[in-house]
């Protein structure tokens, strides 16, 4: 995992990759920006440690993982925590104990310091006023913003956007751009040929090494893109009618491409298998597609059981058709819908989507289950309890469980019964002497990575 480099005699915390060569009795090792914040120390002129992501670890107990993730995707914008806490079942108290111990700040410290790098990159890299910034970054009040900026880096606003760097600014013929940075290898062309095979018609599309979608903010339709930026950042091309809240429209978009997935520990892990180890070796910046709404995605999973992939796409468009919000002037995206709502589908009548009637059950059941309450999709639940709530679902079984939970990011997801799994462990084990689940079993806990390079070992 990477860590930051915390000079004490100098106040100043870097980048591991930073060209400055400080004395090593003088340096610490802290986990994550937001711990060496909190220590007083300030961000590196030169290696922008903000500029970077700030690295999410499983190293620790899987309960503070998940909500470190909860609270960089706006866990408490709108709620105490207390609120937080009770959601992850225990008291405020034990979990800054916890978040104190594991991570170096309290839940409210990293979530001012998520906010903060961001609005940092926003100054460097767009246009966009300071009033926008501080309320695009989730910050109640350009007050609170300007007392962040300063604490953390030492400077207004204003003077930071005068600090910035001529090749920092986005220029886009049109929408908001963005830099998306990431760590480690990235196939990006891999992940557009999954992306591209499984687009839902309407909603989704992709040409010209770009992603695209309809989205939702606030109520209001938008539209995304996602294209290849650099080495090691893809970028995020937004068209929004508003700002606000945009820090969590960027996290959701990083998990479209899995930008924050611990692909490198991975590989590492799987590199030594005799029967992976080829497959790491020869994509080694593959990984697990991610979702923009895991509802979306669970619909979609549901419409492909037992059929074609060409055929799921076919009918998760049509069902779009009928039950999403139209979207005029989208055509040259090739859009024109937005995916309905949970509480819309579990509502609707479905009769005329030419499903099955078990299918059609089972999407209505999934759909009842999340607008509910009953099925959370938030990744705040460990993995096999998830997959619990997914099967106790009517018409939902293992396999479902094991494709949405990996496409939800979960590491260790892995739908054993798999046709395309199944065949892809022939092809590479022409003679195996275990079954597919059995073997699967010495690649914990990276199982998800693993199917990923079975499926694409097939191509």
């Amino acid at each position: 995992m990477q860590t930051y480099s915390a000079v004490v005699t100098t106040g100043i915390y870097c980048l591991p990759t930073c060209g400055a060569g400080p004395k090593p009795e003088n340096v610490r090792r802290i986990p994550i920006a937001a711990a060496a914040e909190a220590q007083g120390f300030r961000a590196c002129m030169r290696c922008r440690p903000y500029r970077a992501q700030q690295p999410l670890s499983w190293d620790g107990p899987e309960l503070v993982c998940r909500a470190v993730q909860l609270v960089l995707d706006g866990a408490l914008d709108d709620q105490t925590e207390d609120v937080f806490s009770a959601r992850l079942g225990m008291s405020a108290r034990n979990l800054r104990r916890l978040f104190n111990q594991q991570v170096g700040v309290t839940p409210a410290q990293l979530a001012r310091s998520s906010r903060t790098h961001f609005a940092r990159r926003l100054l460097d890299d767009t246009d966009l006023t300071v009033t926008e910034i501080a309320f695009a970054a989730g910050f109640g009040s350009v007050r609170q913003f300007n007392r962040a900026t300063r604490d953390i880096f030492r400077a207004a606003p204003s003077e930071l956007r005068a600090r910035r760097r001529k090749a920092d600014r986005l220029v886009a013929d049109g929408g908001l751009s963005l830099r998306l940075p990431y760590n480690g290898p990235l196939d990006w062309d891999a992940m557009l040929a999954y992306l591209d095979r499984r687009a839902i018609p309407g909603v989704e599309s992709v040409s010209d090494g770009v992603y695209r979608r309809t989205v939702v903010i606030e109520g209001d339709p938008g539209v995304i893109e996602l294209l290849r930026g650099g080495d090691d950042h893809l970028v995020l091309r937004a068209h929004l009618p508003h700002w606000e809240g945009l820090i969590h429209l960027v996290e959701r978009a990083r998990r479209i491409a899995a930008l924050d997935a611990p692909t490198s520990e991975a590989n590492a892990a799987l590199e030594g298998d005799p029967l992976l180890g080829p497959l790491v070796a020869t994509r080694p910046g593959l990984r697990t597609p991610g979702a923009w709404d895991p509802f979306e995605v669970g619909v979609r999973i549901i419409l492909g059981q037992q059929v074609s992939v060409v055929g799921a796409s076919t009918t998760s468009g049509r069902f779009a058709a009928a039950l999403g919000t139209p979207v005029p002037g989208l055509a040259a995206f090739d859009l024109g819908y937005t995916f309905p709502t949970a509480e819309t589908v579990a509502s609707a009548d479905l009769s005329d989507l030419g499903l099955t009637r078990a299918r059609a059950a089972a999407v209505q059941n999934f759909a009842r289950a999340v607008s509910e309450g009953q099925l959370r999709l938030d990744g705040s639940q460990p993995l096999e309890e998830f997959m619990a709530s997914v099967v106790a679902v009517p018409g939902l079984g293992p396999w479902t469980a094991h494709v949405l939970s990996l496409r939800l990011g979960e590491r260790d997801a892995f739908p054993a019964s798999d046709l395309g799994l199944k065949r892809a462990y022939e092809r590479v084990a022409p003679e195996p002497t275990q079954s597919l689940e059995e073997l699967a079993e010495q690649w914990r806990p990276w199982r998800a990575q693993a199917a990923a390079h079975l499926w694409a070992g097939q191509t």
